[in-house]
């Protein structure tokens, strides 16, 4: 075979291989294709299994706590895994499913990130977008589409943040409070977390992006909602429909964007109590809402974690409703019969120590609980406690009902002017319930001011100790001078050269002078005596 027919034969085998390499590569790639659509399709069906009606039937199943305990209103049965209706004011849970439950947050996160920049941040402060909060914002979640080094105010980013969800803002306003990167604010959010009461926290971003090590619960959630929804400025932004933020010279772009909440005024699920909410969504956490309505001055704030929608503003509304019909607020000054004072007689003599006549114990008109109205008042269960570190209250009454807090009052020492005071029934209280408690003696409970008698009577005593011994001291000193020092003094005063009497030997001085001058006296009054008595009565004016 000559050279020529051997060079073909090795190009066309060099051929034959680089058409297989080639066939393989596009076989490989298209197999690599098909798996991944392959892969996505099967995901897609399991997250469809997931969101389906399975899902929703799986967490109704879940039981609800709130609704075990005994003669408790019970509550609907909602489709979220996690759901959680609270009182604003005590904090007191008035339906709890799966509270603790480690769930994903999604932006329902933003509203601690936004409290704290309330908290931290005035409006007007100047939020400068650095690389890092615009690019590492996925191009497919929320944004307003800002550009690197422009410029928005602390106040359009709360807006944008709670109105929009957009998460590039939340970057900023972290790096803004830190003062180096977002990844730093999540320490700050973890710390205000622990101090709102949260207990199954932990936060890693401050917008809710997905992250296995980002996660919280529905309780929470209330806890961290009582604070955000207890701010106006925060509530209002949450309640406003559309974003308008209007060019400036640190950010050319009119930006326009409507709110996506649908249970705002005007919208699909239109509450209207409500005062305010924020969604959050990711395919890990589903559908999640934290919200606040206000009827009849009760505020109310509800949690749904994974749900499916709609069924996240369903389920806030029907557990708003079931809050407002079947709970009321109690003021414990007003309702309140079965506490008095067992030792009356140790703040009422015929000697008025006190300055007054009046009980020296009051509860404070102010405080109320939270009572179930399938629940009489009189059935609930009280405990008091002396260990209270505000001066002005001595004791504090927890009330609760079959182990469920529903709240706290105040034992305050009483001052001049009205109150209820623990030896007088409210007149709203009938004869009837007053002879119900005279009957059930096992129920009332006697707050135990003996102690509290003898802790003032012992402070008073010590003052009045310490008054007689600085007197009795003082006295002592000056009945027995320390002479030593008086003689150090003169001492001192002679080396100088100067002249002069002690204290004491003024005083002696003064004592000579004095019994000098009665001398003086007494002898003058002899002599005219003696002359009275030779030259007699009525020659008295020849005295000279």
């Amino acid at each position: 075979m000559d050279k020529y027919a051997l060079v073909e034969k090795c190009h066309n085998r060099h051929h034959k291989k680089s058409v297989l390499r080639k066939v393989m590569a596009i076989a490989m790639t298209v197999f690599v294709v098909l798996a991944g659509a392959l892969s996505g399709a099967g995901n897609a069906i399991y997250a469809w299994a997931l969101t389906g009606d399975e899902l929703l039937e799986a967490n109704r199943a879940i039981p609800v706590e709130s609704n075990q305990v005994p003669n408790w209103p019970q509550g609907p049965i909602v489709g979220a895994e996690s759901a959680i209706l609270i009182d604003a004011d005590t904090g007191v849970i008035l339906y709890e499913k799966n509270v603790h439950e480690r769930e994903f947050p999604a932006s329902t996160t933003k509203i601690l990130t936004c409290l704290i920049a309330s908290e931290m941040c005035e409006d007007d402060e100047v939020v400068t977008f650095s690389r890092s909060a615009v690019f590492d914002t996925p191009r497919d979640s929320n944004n307003i589409a800002i550009d690197v080094g422009e410029s928005l105010t602390v106040l359009e980013c709360l807006q944008a943040i709670l109105i929009r969800s957009a998460n590039e803002c939340a970057f900023a306003v972290a790096e803004h409070i830190t003062g180096s990167d977002w990844q730093s604010f999540a320490e700050v959010m973890n710390n205000r977390a622990k101090e709102l009461g949260c207990v199954d926290s932990n936060f890693v971003n401050p917008n809710g992006l997905p992250d296995d090590n980002h996660y919280t619960s529905a309780y929470d959630l209330a806890q961290i909602g009582r604070a955000f929804f207890a701010d106006q400025k925060l509530c209002d932004i949450t309640m406003t429909p559309r974003l308008h933020i209007y060019p400036s010279e640190n950010q050319p772009d009119e930006i326009i964007e409507n709110s996506t909440v649908l249970i705002l005024p005007g919208k699909t699920y239109e509450y209207e109590y409500l005062v305010g909410a924020k969604t959050g969504y990711t395919d890990a956490a589903r559908s999640c809402l934290v919200s606040c309505a206000e009827k009849d001055g009760t505020r109310l704030i509800c949690v749904v974690m994974k749900d499916e929608a709609p069924n996240q503003y369903l389920d806030t509304i029907s557990l708003f409703d079931y809050g407002f019909s079947n709970f009321y607020s109690a003021n414990v000054s007003e309702t309140e019969t079965k506490y008095n004072i067992s030792t009356t007689g140790s703040f009422y003599s015929g000697v008025d120590v006190l300055g007054n006549s009046t009980p020296i114990l009051a509860l404070n008109t102010q405080d109320c609980i939270i009572v179930p109205k399938t629940v009489d008042f009189a059935d609930l269960d009280s405990e008091i406690s002396y260990d209270t570190n505000d001066p002005m209250e001595a004791a504090i009454i927890t009330y609760s009902y079959h182990g469920v807090y529903l709240g706290t009052a105040a034992v305050e020492f009483m001052a001049q002017g009205d109150g209820y005071t623990f030896d007088e029934l409210p007149s709203s209280v009938a004869a009837t319930e007053v002879e119900e408690v005279e009957v059930e003696e096992e129920k009332v409970v006697f707050v135990n001011v003996t102690k509290i008698a003898l802790y003032v009577g012992a402070g008073v005593a010590s003052l009045l100790i310490g008054f007689l011994v600085v007197k009795g001291i003082m006295n002592y000193r000056r009945r027995h001078p320390n002479w030593r020092a008086e003689w150090k003094r003169d001492r001192r005063r002679r080396k100088n050269g100067k002249k002069y009497l002690t204290i004491h030997q003024e005083a002696k001085q003064r004592k000579a002078a004095f019994m000098e001058e009665g001398r003086r006296r007494t002898r003058g009054r002899k002599r005219i005596s003696k002359r009275l008595g030779e030259n007699g009565p009525s020659n008295h004016y020849r005295i000279k």
